[in-house]
């Protein structure tokens, strides 16, 4: 499963990451940053560093688990 990730800075400076799951592909680089623009706008999100303020990175991560045999 493939997720977006858009990764803000808080008023502390932590970095704190927002999933989405399987994003429409190819990601269209314009329109996540508009999108995280919209979101620091509408300030609706909060963290234990407090509000977010700016964006930090973006990023399309795939996750592959491959179960392994075992004997019990």
């Amino acid at each position: 499963m493939k997720k977006l990730e858009l990764q803000f800075k808080n008023e502390e400076d932590n970095t704190v990451t927002l999933s989405i799951d399987n994003p429409i592909e190819p990601v269209n680089a314009t329109a996540v940053n508009e999108a995280m623009d919209n979101i620091l706008q509408q300030d609706v999100f909060t963290s234990r560093g407090g509000g977010l303020v700016s964006k930090h990175a973006a990023r399309v991560v795939e996750r592959t688990v491959t179960d392994v045999e075992i004997q019990v």
